[in-house]
C-alpha cells in the first residue's frame, strides 16, 4: 500500500506540475475509488493540500504576486463557510450516521462542477472580456467577494475540492489582475482555507497522517518533474483530457 500511495503521489504531483489542474480534483476521487472512506479521503487531502500550498504561497510572496486584500476578503467568507460545512457533517453524523454518503455524493457533484469549470477556462478563459464587475473596486464588491468566499468555502469544507479551481474561475471573471497575480492570490487563499479545513477534519479524526506523508514524498518530485516539462507539453489538450476524467469520476460517485 505504501509503494502504491507513493506512486499515486508521484502521478498526481506530475499532472499538477504539468497542467496546473488542481490536485484535490484528481486525488480525492482516486482515494475513494481505491477503498478509502470518503471522510478520510477529504480530510487527508485537505491536510496534504495545506502543506503543498504553503510552499507555493512562500514562493509567490517572494515574487510579490499576491493580492493580500483580496485574500482577506475571500477568507472573511471562506473560513466561516468551511466551519459551517464541517459542523454540518458533524451534526448529520451524530443524528443520522450518514456522513460518508453525504460526502460521496457531494464529491460527485462538485467534481462535475470542477470539470466543467476547467473546460470553460481552457476553451473560453482567454475570451473573457472586461465586464462591469471587473471595473469596480474591491471595496465596491466587498459583499460579493465575501459571498463567493463563503459559498465556495462550504464546498471545500465538504469535499476538499475547489480551493484552487473554483476560486480561480471566480477571480478570472470578477476581478481584473494579471495571470501571475491570479495564481499567487489563489494559492495564498487556498493555503489558509485548506489549513483551516484540514485542522477541523483532523479534530474529527478524518486524517490519515501516514497517507499524508506518503503522498507528500511522492508528489514533491512529481511536481518538480511535471513543472520542468510543462513548457513542452500540449497543456490545453492534457487539461481537457484530465477534466474529462474528472467528469467521469464525478458521474461514478453520484
Amino acid at each position: 500500500m505504501t509503494l502504491s500511495i507513493l506512486l499515486m503521489g508521484v502521478l498526481v504531483g506530475f499532472l499538477v506540475g504539468l497542467t496546473g489542474v488542481g490536485g484535490a480534483s484528481l486525488l480525492t476521487p482516486i482515494l475513494v475509488m481505491i477503498g478509502i472512506h470518503p471522510s478520510i479521503a477529504v480530510g487527508t487531502d485537505l491536510l496534504y493540500n495545506s502543506v503543498t500550498k504553503l510552499f507555493g504561497t512562500i514562493q509567490h510572496w517572494r515574487q510579490k504576486s499576491i493580492d493580500w486584500r483580496l485574500v482577506k476578503h475571500l477568507a472573511m467568507g471562506s473560513i466561516p463557510g468551511v466551519i459551517l460545512a464541517v459542523g454540518f457533517l458533524r451534526l448529520f453524523e451524530s443524528y443520522y450516521h450518514n456522513q460518508e454518503v453525504i460526502i460521496k455524493h457531494a464529491l460527485g457533484y462538485v467534481l462535475i462542477l470542477v470539470a466543467i469549470a476547467t473546460l470553460i477556462k481552457v476553451f473560453f478563459g482567454h475570451k473573457i472580456k472586461e465586464n462591469r464587475w471587473q471595473l469596480k473596486s474591491l471595496e465596491e464588491k466587498r459583499g460579493l467577494t465575501i459571498t463567493i468566499g463563503a459559498v465556495l468555502g462550504f464546498i471545500v469544507g465538504l469535499t476538499s475540492i475547489g480551493s484552487g479551481s473554483l476560486y480561480a474561475i471566480a477571480m478570472l471573471y470578477f476581478f481584473r489582475m494579471s495571470a501571475t497575480q491570479l495564481v499567487g492570490t489563489d494559492i495564498a487563499h487556498a493555503f489558509f482555507l485548506a489549513t483551516t479545513a484540514g485542522v477541523l477534519h483532523a479534530s474529527m479524526g478524518n486524517v490519515n497522517y501516514t497517507l499524508v506523508l506518503n503522498l507528500l514524498l511522492g508528489s514533491i518530485p512529481g511536481v518538480l518533474v511535471g513543472s520542468m516539462l510543462s513548457a513542452k507539453a500540449p497543456t490545453a489538450l492534457l487539461r481537457t483530457i484530465i477534466a474529462s476524467l474528472v467528469l467521469i469520476s464525478g458521474l461514478k460517485l453520484i
